[in-house]
């Protein structure tokens, strides 16, 4: 007797991958999603300049191969990577978003930005101002005192804080979008 636990899931994730490309196809019918798509795709409209900033900043992470549209396969890749990704990866790509300027670390103005606006996106109140989740994290992780978080600083340090690793997983949740997304999948 084989494992058939192992078809199960290979026969589930073929049916998710169909009805993924089914999804993308519907909205993108050129096999493109371009950066004003993307804003409509997910409902992101009169958004704040920062705000705006922050979610072409995604947009560009998503992007990796920075022609300027979101193919099939790196659709695949971001809700992977949401859906699937383990802590390490996801501080990664956390880290990236947060780096604005690309610069290799992040200061505490491109944290503040990007947590005041990923906030403005989900409309969720917090018990912790923007400014002072931002504070929380510098006083608790830059180790160096340098005002900035290199790489191995933001996720050696996030690792390292349980309540600060639920803290920053929960202001990222972007279950919003999944629940979008596989609701659309559901009703096709």
């Amino acid at each position: 007797m084989g494992n058939t636990n192992g078809t199960s899931v290979e026969k589930l994730q073929e049916c998710e991958s169909h009805q993924w490309y089914r999804k993308f196809m519907t909205e993108c019918p050129s096999g493109f999603l371009t950066y004003y798509e993307f804003k409509q795709f997910f409902g992101l409209k009169n958004l704040s300049e920062a705000s705006n900033e922050y979610v072409l900043t995604m947009f560009q992470t998503f992007d990796m191969n920075d022609d300027g549209c979101i193919d099939f396969m790196e659709y695949v890749a971001a809700l992977s990577l949401v859906l699937k990704a383990n802590v390490q990866q996801k501080l990664r790509w956390y880290f990236k978003l947060y780096d604005f300027d690309g610069s290799g670390c992040i200061d505490r103005d491109e944290l503040f930005v990007i947590i005041k606006s990923i906030r403005a996106i989900s409309g969720v109140s917090h018990d912790m101002s923007s400014e002072d989740f931002s504070n929380m994290v510098f006083d608790k992780i830059d180790i160096n005192g340098d005002g900035e978080l290199s790489y191995e600083e933001f996720t050696e340090g996030i690792q390292n804080d349980e309540k600060l690793l639920k803290m920053l997983t929960e202001c990222l949740d972007l279950s919003h979008i999944l629940q979008k997304i596989y609701g659309e999948l559901k009703e096709q």
